[in-house]
């Protein structure tokens, strides 16, 4: 049973990957970036939250619901002000631009919060369980990580699908230019796409601070974790992501209960596997 368990752990770890990967293959869908700042943001939303429960002792649950949005504000000015600048020079320039994010942001929070591990705290949601068997249980919190990350991820599909806006978005990432000649801003879809990508992002981030510890230094395995559920999936394809999350949390959950120390080194050789026999990746498809 130790196995079984060990698989259910794994899935609902996913969730928690794909939760990351989601707003990572969005951008890449839609605007061609890879936003190498991607798991720093999740680390500032965390500090953030963690700021704002110090400081004015909210719920967490409300401070979740003020942040998620904030971000998503965040991500349509950031896209705006910044990344569009460096579309028109190339995809290099957004990996020098996002790149540079990244370093502005461990630097800021290192200077701000120190280099100590925080954690936030999430009461008895965040360590209690349900016990399906004496050897088999589910967290609330796993549990409702991965409701979160399906919610999410079908979210996203019904507003690429069925909202003008959403369509809108897809045309763009087809064809910027015909899409501009019946009548789409491509800076105005493509800051919404970013605005997503935050919002899911900084939902992430929440999440994974109230599972483990973080610290401003932490975002950059946070990014490969995404990355590697991206590509496992297949790029482009948001039900990929959740399928790329699955297979990574379910890798090192069993690379885990074999030796504890094979967590990381399992997952990243499956990612290796799919790079080498199926860099397509497991399912193949646009964002859309």
């Amino acid at each position: 049973m130790g196995w079984l368990n060990a698989v259910i752990q794994g899935v609902l770890l996913g969730g928690l990957y794909a939760l990351f990967a989601a707003g990572l293959s969005l951008m890449f869908g839609v605007m061609r970036i890879v936003n190498l700042a991607h798991g720093d943001l999740s680390v500032v939303a965390a500090f953030l939250a963690l700021a704002m429960v110090s400081g004015t002792g909210l719920p967490l649950w409300i401070v979740l619901v003020v942040t998620v949005p904030l971000f998503a504000l965040l991500g349509y000015l950031t896209q705006r002000v910044l990344l569009q600048r460096s579309l028109a020079a190339g995809p290099l320039a957004t990996l020098l631009v996002t790149f540079g994010l990244s370093i502005v942001l461990q630097n800021v929070l290192l200077e701000t919060f120190s280099a100590d591990t925080r954690t936030l705290d999430g009461g008895s949601f965040a360590t209690g369980s349900w016990r399906l068997t004496d050897s088999i249980s589910v967290g609330y919190l796993s549990a409702a990580t991965f409701l979160l990350a399906c919610g999410a991820l079908i979210g996203i599909q019904v507003f690429l699908s069925r909202t003008g806006l959403g369509r809108m978005l897809r045309a763009s990432s087809d064809d910027r230019e015909t899409a501009s000649l019946m009548g789409a801003d491509s800076r105005h879809v493509y800051g919404i796409a970013t605005a997503i990508a935050f919002a899911t992002v900084a939902l992430a981030g929440l999440m994974f601070a109230v599972r483990s510890s973080f610290d401003p230094a932490i975002g950059p395995s946070r990014l490969i974790f995404a990355f590697e559920a991206v590509v496992i999936g297949g790029l482009g394809s948001l039900w990929g992501t959740l399928l790329g999350g699955m297979v990574l949390g379910i890798t090192q959950s069993l690379g885990a209960q074999v030796d504890p120390a094979l967590t990381l080194l399992a997952g990243h050789l499956v990612f290796l596997a799919v790079l080498a026999f199926r860099p397509q990746g497991l399912l193949t498809g646009r964002t859309a």
